[in-house]
């Protein structure tokens, strides 16, 4: 384990402007990252080990630490091999966000396919990356990652999907579905002057997914009182975000669909996948994106955590290691 590996301090980068899917452009954009492990460079003086790893929906650059097991010598992701590059996507605060550039309801509406550009600016501008080793993405992080597999298949050697889909649908469309109905419920929502009733829209809003963290297995186990408060922490934990970061961001993936272009990955893909997950069931998702992809492995491993065991994937490191060294 290598824990002081990731106390990296974020660091700070303005890209000059950033032109939206849409059309909608930005200038003074600001990125949120850390950069860690050891740059290696081509011939032609190009970093030619870099790492992406890109955050769920609840991260941010930090995100990075659940690599922390698989970074020593001889690891998967030995840090004395390859260069770690972690954002905070588009759309957080930290980095560009209706929230911190005070824009709000007046941001640009974005989807993945900005956020993959947003990464891509940013190591252009930054490091004058433009190919990269990896990209590994966790959860919506792996809706980041799949599209930059499926949208530039010649930038990127590998990429890692981590309890993630190649769509949003079933369960998952509905609960996204079901926090924007939430949210534009409230008639303060959208208005100039901030209502504290914002707050209260939005832990209720955020409440719709505390069932779906962990196994079932986990929450049965748990007694009533124990729920009452890990539900009270959980909605609580909401308030410290904006209720336009966290509608933009659902937005962004509510109609997220790469299933036609999973033909286009040539990238070698790892796919893992929890059985226990219940936002993105093995059977419903890991399993047949990995019949899609061509060049695919998938593990599946056990978590009584479920959808948060990506944070115990020390358990399949000889598998992970068996496939970065295949490359």
């Amino acid at each position: 384990m290598c824990e002081n590996f990731f106390l990296e301090q974020a660091q700070y980068f303005k890209l000059n402007n950033f032109k939206f899917s849409d059309g909608q452009e930005l200038k003074d954009v600001d990125v949120e990252y850390i950069s860690v492990g050891t740059p290696q460079y081509d011939d032609e003086g190009n970093i030619s080990n870099a790492i992406i790893y890109c955050h769920g929906s609840s991260g941010n650059f930090a995100s990075l630490y659940k690599l922390k097991d698989l970074v020593g010598q001889d690891g998967p992701f030995d840090k004395d091999k390859y260069f770690f590059i972690s954002l905070t996507c588009l759309g957080k605060p930290g980095s560009c966000s209706p929230s911190t550039t005070k824009l709000f309801q007046e941001f640009p509406h974005y989807e993945v396919e900005d956020m993959v550009n947003f990464h891509r600016e940013f190591l252009k501008e930054k490091f004058s990356i433009e190919k990269v080793k990896g990209v590994i993405g966790n959860s919506k992080g792996g809706y980041v990652a799949l599209s930059w597999a499926a949208l530039y298949p010649d930038t990127l050697d590998f990429v890692v999907s981590m309890v993630s889909s190649y769509k949003t649908a079933g369960h998952n469309y509905i609960l996204s579905k079901l926090m924007d109905e939430i949210i534009v419920a409230n008639p303060k929502y959208g208005c100039e002057k901030f209502d504290a009733s914002l707050n209260v829209t939005l832990k209720m809003a955020s409440l719709i997914y505390f069932n779906y963290g962990f196994s079932k297995e986990f929450y049965r186990k748990q007694d009533n009182h124990s729920l009452d408060v890990s539900f009270d922490e959980f909605g609580d934990e909401s308030l410290f975000d904006d209720i336009y970061d966290v509608k933009f961001e659902n937005d962004a993936v509510l109609h997220y669909d790469i299933e036609d272009k999973l033909g286009d990955i040539k990238a070698k893909t790892l796919i893992i996948a929890i059985n226990q997950d219940q936002y993105f069931p093995p059977e419903l998702d890991g399993i047949p994106m990995s019949k899609m992809i061509e060049n695919s492995t998938l593990i599946r491993f056990d978590s009584e955590l479920g959808h948060v065991g990506s944070n115990e994937i020390y358990k399949i490191e000889k598998e992970i290691k068996e496939f970065m060294d295949s490359l």
